[in-house]
């Protein structure tokens, strides 16, 4: 073997803007699954139960198991991330949109809380809050550039994957990204292996107040490490690490300080990147901790119901469905 040899598996994975296409990453909704999904409507507005207790076991779903299926493969095997093209809104409620969603997403991995309070849904809008360190509000509900990040990054145990459900899109901007993380850690590697140590070994983060009084506000976590199958997970979330040092009134040292500029450096990076349009009705599917996800700034329509509108969901099969796992 060449020295210059790369495993194919990881090649797929460790993807640049021009090595991958939309094809690789969308996966259509075909009709046998959308008919499956209109006779759950029917089921459902004949005999509503919440949302919480719709099992796909209760319905007839083959088409939608193989549909999620092959959303597991392209976010294990392929580029870490799809889009699955998508619910017709047009033909159901919002809320109903949503329990398709859900039903839909189950069939990936299993719903997990997303807040201490158990929280299971989230609504991705701008509220007008402004983001402090410790504050414990979270960028997701402002209309801020999201740099590239992986969610609860600040947490023992984050989720497997996250979940997006366009409701409705922004008047301009609201762009959402996606980078490889092993597209991030090799570009690291080559321009600045003399931090990459440094980058395996824990930063402080900011937990965002998800934590019970008394326990601590931060808490600390490597930004790169590897699993017992050797496959790399991230914990990518530059804002909250530096929140997290200011937190604790502490001063990072030059190496901490290098090595977060070295991954924002990477980050600004567009040819390590891809841009989704990202329509109504399409649900984003990211292997969270094997890709950085992240969105540009945005303005709104003036009417309420044309507000960016993303309902997010995660979904974990380790540990308990509650926020710690």
């Amino acid at each position: 073997m060449g020295k210059h040899h790369v495993q194919p598996a990881f090649d797929k994975q460790a993807w640049t803007r021009d090595t991958i296409a939309l094809s690789d990453w969308t996966v259509k909704l075909p009709a046998a699954a959308l008919a499956e999904l209109r006779a759950v409507l029917v089921e459902i507005r004949r005999a509503p139960v919440p949302t919480f207790l719709l099992d796909p076991r209760d319905f007839a779903l083959d088409a939608c198991r193989a549909t999620m299926d092959e959303v597991r493969r392209v976010t294990r095997e392929g580029p870490m991330f799809a889009v699955l093209d998508r619910l017709p809104l047009a033909e159901m409620s919002r809320d109903e949109a949503v329990l398709l969603y859900w039903l839909l997403s189950s069939l990936l991995a299993r719903p997990v809380a997303q807040k201490i309070t158990g929280q299971m849904f989230y609504d991705v809008m701008d509220t007008g809050a402004k983001l402090s360190p410790g504050s414990g509000i979270r960028p997701t509900v402002t209309n801020v550039d999201l740099r590239f990040h992986n969610d609860n990054s600040y947490n023992e145990t984050p989720p497997e994957y996250v979940c997006l459900l366009c409701l409705h899109p922004a008047k301009e901007g609201g762009i959402s990204q996606v980078m490889s993380v092993a597209t991030v850690h090799r570009a690291l590697s080559q321009r600045y292996p003399e931090l990459m140590a440094r980058l395996h070994q824990p930063f402080w983060y900011d937990r965002h107040a998800e934590h019970h009084q008394g326990e601590p506000a931060t808490y600390a976590a490597p930004i790169f490490e590897r699993s017992k199958d050797g496959s790399l997970k991230a914990r990518l979330a530059l804002s909250e690490i530096h929140a997290g040092y200011a937190l604790r009134g502490e001063r990072m040292d030059n190496e901490t300080a290098a090595a977060l500029e070295a991954v924002q450096s990477v980050f600004e990076q567009p040819e390590l990147h891809v841009e989704l349009g990202f329509e109504p009705g399409q649900i984003q599917y990211v292997n969270n901790r094997a890709t950085g996800h992240a969105r540009t700034e945005f303005v709104d329509f003036p009417e309420p119901e044309r507000k960016r509108h993303l309902v997010r969901l995660w979904l974990r099969d380790e540990g308990k469905r509650g926020y710690r796992g």
